[in-house]
């Protein structure tokens, strides 16, 4: 008997429990924010000078959004990222500068960084640019960004590159007609670059399926080449970073003609 009367007991003191427990939980439904304000330290045209690389250029500050669900005011992370692109591009540019910046309500750039950002963008130094700049909020989970007000600024970047641009540029390698250059070979004028600028370089040129290839300065001068960041070969074949002594650059999976640009502004190249 006094085994019922304890299994009795603990069914009811599990269902008390259960119902306490269902009784405590709070659904919680996310009802929106409001969008962030974004101000900066000044909208006037700016000229960016290497000289002052160091300096401040632009402080940007915006407003909490206040994400809000059915149980109050959310207690979740926000990402802010800051988004600059050209005027009339509506923020669709494929190479858009963006920089994120976790949980902060400002974000202060010097003018290097911020000439780094606009440079990335593709943006021809030396001349003015109509921007635009905006701040998407989100939170984790929400696929329903918040955006502010559009900031408008005129800017002017400077030549700045990563690498020391060299005053020639040849392709050399297994995936290249001539093969991989011996040291002290002649020019190979054939597989010389033409600089279309201040910082870059194009050859149209057949390369091998598969193959490697290297960028050097010098024909048949070993003593210097920019190859991959990367281990040897591991590259993405349509185009990626490069740097000083890397190593081997994996060519294309199909044998034919390829435009391979290479920027040392950017430090990037393609193949295409």
């Amino acid at each position: 008997m006094k085994k019922i009367v304890l299994k009795i007991f603990s069914f009811v003191l599990l269902a008390a429990t259960v119902a306490s427990c269902k009784k405590d939980e709070i659904k919680s439904y996310f009802e929106g924010g409001t969008a962030p304000v974004l101000t900066a330290s000044s909208t006037t045209p700016m000229v960016l000078l290497i000289a002052n690389a160091a300096n401040t250029a632009l402080k940007f500050n915006w407003t909490n959004p206040n994400y809000q669900f059915a149980s109050g005011p959310s207690s979740q992370d926000v990402t802010y990222t800051l988004q600059f692109d050209t005027t009339g591009a509506n923020f669709s540019n494929p190479k858009i500068g963006e920089l994120s910046i976790p949980k902060e309500l400002t974000k202060t750039l010097t003018v290097k960084e911020l000439n780094t950002l606009l440079l990335g963008m593709g943006l021809v130094e030396n001349m003015p640019h109509n921007m635009e700049i905006r701040l998407k909020a989100n939170i984790t989970n929400s696929n329903v960004p918040l955006y502010s007000n559009v900031i408008k600024i005129v800017i002017t970047p400077y030549l700045d590159v990563v690498y020391p641009v060299p005053a020639k540029l040849y392709i050399t390698g297994s995936a290249t007609p001539a093969s991989w250059m011996g040291g002290g070979d002649p020019e190979n004028v054939a597989q010389r670059f033409t600089k279309i600028g201040s910082s870059k370089f194009e050859l149209t040129i057949t390369l091998s399926a598969g193959n490697s290839m290297l960028f050097v300065p010098v024909y048949g001068d070993w003593s210097n080449k920019y190859g991959f960041t990367g281990g040897g070969n591991t590259n993405n074949v349509t185009g990626d970073n490069f740097m000083p002594n890397g190593n081997d650059l994996k060519a294309p999976g199909v044998t034919k003609s390829y435009k391979v640009t290479v920027d040392f502004k950017t430090g990037k190249y393609t193949v295409e």
